[in-house]
């Protein structure tokens, strides 16, 4: 029981030295073996590893792709036109050996703030070489590619690589924004001043070349119907000569007629008049013009029954044709007004309504 007393602590003690000396790998971490602060060995493959408990120590260091945001910086292009960029980059620990020597303890936090301000320099130097334009155009792949360039021999020295160097935003410092917008806005404005002024130059053109085309088709149409109305005076005029030239004392006749229906009208109307004035000569008498009425008579019944005679024999043809002149000259008759005032008496009329 004594013995047993004696074997189980030094038993607890052998067990816990054999598991402080084995050392995990694990696949996304790199291992750095100290011996008094001084790195012995690394470890970087998956596995177990052993180390002498109590004399050496591990120092863990993370094997992935690890980020970093860089503070946003204000740089100054050729143009002298400030800009805000905001940054970040991927790397990686390559040299974990290396990396403890340039960092020393403070670990990944350490390399972060130094990475940081390799960052920021080149930033500043790269982008200070041209102009804030080709910042903000395509071109700016090239100027990230040669960021990441130039800084990659910094962080070697870090025992770090970069893998990609971004430019995340590119913005205008505050004090220069509400300009830069103000700018904007004024040319934005000149702009649609000038089309409001094209667009109002335009529709002037358009219409005063309507306003001349209304113009000429009203004077040539215009035009036209002064031309129409001009023949059809002078047709009238000519059918006028012809039906009345063909019977004078018909026509006579007809102005006196119409003279009197104008005159006398229904109501109250008074006349003054001469006694012997010829206007009353177709009131004072059937015959006023002393024509022998049976020989009038007798003439048109015998052109009459020489006309039924006539159309008795003559062909279809002739009979459409006679037809035709007959209502041509009934209508135009018809439609005829006085051409003259030979045959109206003279009268003085007082009318009252």
């Amino acid at each position: 029981m004594r013995r047993t007393a004696y074997l189980l602590p030094i038993l607890a003690i052998i067990i816990a030295g054999l598991m402080s000396s084995v050392i995990i790998v694990d696949e996304r971490q790199k291992v750095l073996v100290l011996q008094f602060g001084r790195v012995v060995s690394v470890k970087e493959d998956p596995g177990l590893a052993f180390k002498i408990p109590l004399i050496q120590e591990v120092v863990r260091y993370d094997d992935r792709t690890l980020s970093l945001d860089v503070d946003p910086l204000e740089v100054t292009p050729l143009d002298d036109r400030r800009l805000v960029v905001d940054a970040f980059a991927r790397y990686r620990i390559i040299d974990v050996n290396q990396f403890r020597q340039a960092v020393g303890a403070g670990a990944e936090e350490a390399a972060a703030q130094r990475l940081d301000g390799v960052l920021r320099d080149e930033v500043r130097a790269v982008l200070g070489q041209v102009t804030s334009n080709d910042i903000l155009s395509t071109d700016r792949a090239g100027l990230m590619l040669q960021i990441l360039e130039g800084a990659q021999n910094d962080a070697r020295t870090l025992g770090l690589t970069l893998i990609d160097v971004r430019l995340k935003r590119t913005d205008l410092p505050p004090s220069n924004l509400n300009a830069t917008f103000e700018r904007m806005i004024a040319e934005r404005e000149r702009e649609a001043a000038d089309e409001v002024a094209r667009g109002n130059e335009a529709a002037q053109r358009t219409r005063a070349t309507a306003d001349r085309t209304v113009i000429e088709l009203v004077s040539d149409a215009e035009r036209q119907a002064e031309i129409t109305r001009g023949e059809a005076d002078a047709l009238r005029s000519r059918i006028y000569a012809n039906a009345f030239g063909a019977d004078p004392e018909f026509y006579d006749f007809y102005r006196s007629m119409t003279a009197y229906a104008r005159a006398l009208q229904s109501g109250n109307t008074r006349m003054v008049l001469s006694p012997d004035s010829d206007f009353f000569t177709y009131l004072r008498s059937d015959n006023p013009l002393g024509i022998d009425l049976s020989a009038a008579a007798r003439d048109a019944l015998a052109g009459s029954e020489a006309s039924m005679a006539e159309d008795a024999a003559g062909t279809q043809s002739g009979e459409g044709a006679s037809d035709a002149e007959t209502e041509t000259q009934t209508e135009t008759e018809a439609d005829t007004t006085p051409a003259e005032d030979g045959a109206a008496p003279d009268a003085i009329t007082e009318t009252e309504g």
